[in-house]
């Protein structure tokens, strides 16, 4: 699969990524499994591992294409940088690595997911989800404005992205119906936030000052080059007015013409359209559109309006869908570290799509205040329902301990994921022989404690008896190695 680099690379680092600095592992024990461990820089030629199809678009520095991963045969979209086109200009390259972090460190369902990042001689490719349905602005469009049950089911999801976002201190700064794509064309989809080059990690200390962002979702204060993450929240609330209306609340002929009013923050909400539209929706764009950044809502605290927690949104399908996963939930073992890495990696990297979309419906359906992640008291909430408090206690005490794979008290999104799909979907025979050739990088026929170590301990110090370790809990034969039988043995045992 090509050259793994472990260079730290020249551009701006996430807090996020911050927090995932070398740590000591002394045993198998000690040793947390996350996405972003796989999520990897390949020194390489990408037409190795990709077949290029249609290009999808393209700007100044680049383009993005379809791509088909010649291993699992997964269409993925391949946005493509020319080095020469961002070389000599810092603050362009600093936005292409910022994307990278932050793709690289996100986990949540309404954030687009980056599998590889690759590096040739003239370019850097960024290998990202396909989302098919197409920007959100084209069925704004399409349907004219939005019912408000139709208006919230987007909006929520955006909430949530930006909520994630701000609470792992990054500002995304150019939010826009056109970055939020849908994974199909209908009232009922997953909506994903794409395009991460503007956003930058917030040092509470300082202000930003850089004025990024599109004229008519800009914030006001961005204007003044001084404003900190609430700027996103202006932007929710400008494509909360265009979802209900159809229309923008700051509009004019010209760029300037537009920004000039949006200094003033002077809008309207009268006619026919906005009769229709509730006082509770039209009290939330009001919060979000004030003058006043401080006194504007948190994403956390918008996604506590009353329009959305008094908005019906639930149907029976999300359900029968989140009933499904919580049995499998309960159901789920894993005793081996290897066996929580595969299936890690399986769930973000191999999935199939459409049971990844129905997952993703049930978790934000369990998500009950919207921030990415489960706790053990959404989780409890749901449990009570069907048992009783004691053993419903019990049952998501054992669910944390063995989903819970990087400790941090919560359940991530892919975490869920990886634990609630169906076994036979996830541990499919396809699925299985797929991770094990892209474990396997030297193509050898065996993974080796080395290769194990290229994917799970470049971020980790510790000694090669861990890795060793790692193989020798599977190894039958003792050979130092894991070959293809004895790796679907380890993973058909979860049956």
């Amino acid at each position: 699969m090509g050259c793994i680099s472990n260079s730290a690379r020249k551009g701006t680092v996430t807090k996020a990524n911050k927090s995932q600095e070398s740590k000591v592992v002394s045993s198998t024990e000690d040793l947390q499994i996350q996405p972003r461990q796989f999520v990897v820089h390949r020194e390489t030629d990408i037409l190795k591992d990709y077949t290029m199809g249609p290009k999808l678009g393209s700007g100044a520095f680049g383009s993005v294409r379809v791509g088909t991963h010649k291993i699992s045969g997964q269409q993925r979209a391949i946005k493509t940088i020319k080095k020469s086109s961002i070389s000599e200009d810092q603050l362009v390259k600093d936005k292409f690595f910022a994307e990278v972090e932050v793709l690289k460190t996100a986990d949540h369902p309404n954030i687009v997911r980056l599998y590889e990042f690759y590096e040739d001689q003239l370019h850097f490719h960024l290998v990202t989800e396909l989302v098919k349905g197409g920007e959100l602005f084209d069925y704004i469009v399409s349907s004219k404005n939005l019912s408000e049950p139709v208006a919230a089911h987007f909006f929520k999801q955006i909430l949530s992205a930006v909520n994630y976002c701000h609470s792992n201190g990054i500002v995304h700064r150019d939010l826009k119906p056109e970055n939020l794509l849908l994974d199909r064309q209908d009232s009922s989809a997953t909506l994903k936030v794409i395009d991460f080059g503007t956003s930058i990690v917030i040092d509470h200390s300082k202000r930003l000052t850089h004025r990024y962002g599109t004229s008519y979702y800009i914030a006001p204060e961005v204007l003044k080059k001084n404003y900190d993450e609430k700027c996103d929240i202006w932007s929710c609330g400008v494509i909360l007015y265009i979802l209900l209306s159809g229309k923008p609340p700051f509009y004019g002929e010209t760029d300037s013409e537009i920004l000039s009013r949006v200094e003033k923050g002077v809008y309207q909400m009268k006619g026919a359209t906005w009769d229709r539209v509730s006082v509770n929706a039209k009290n939330l764009i009001k919060s979000m559109l004030n003058m006043k950044p401080q006194d504007r809502p948190s994403a956390s605290q918008c996604l506590e309006s009353n329009w959305l927690i008094l908005m019906p949104e639930a149907t029976n399908q999300a359900s029968i869908l989140t009933a499904e996963a919580l049995e499998n939930l309960t159901s789920f073992r894993a005793e081996k570290k290897l066996q929580h890495a595969v299936m890690t990696f399986i769930a973000t990297q191999l999935m199939n799509k459409n049971e990844v979309s129905q997952l993703s419906q049930a978790f934000r359906a369990l998500d009950a205040n919207g921030d990415g992640k489960l706790s053990k008291d959404e989780l409890l909430a749901q449990y009570q329902s069907t048992m009783g408090l004691n053993q419903a206690e019990e049952e998501v005490e054992r669910i944390m301990k063995e989903v819970d794979v990087d400790g941090n008290g919560f359940i991530d999104y892919s975490e869920f994921i990886m634990a609630s799909a169906k076994r036979e979907s996830l541990l499919s025979k396809q699925n299985l022989e797929n991770a094990f050739r892209l474990f396997d990088y030297d193509n050898s026929g065996k993974i080796s404690a080395k290769e194990i170590r290229n994917i799970l301990g470049r971020e980790v110090i510790s000694n090669d008896e861990v890795w060793r370790d790692l193989v020798g809990q599977v190894d039958q034969n003792g050979d130092g190695e894991i070959d293809l039988r004895e790796f679907k043995e380890m993973m058909l045992k979860l049956f």
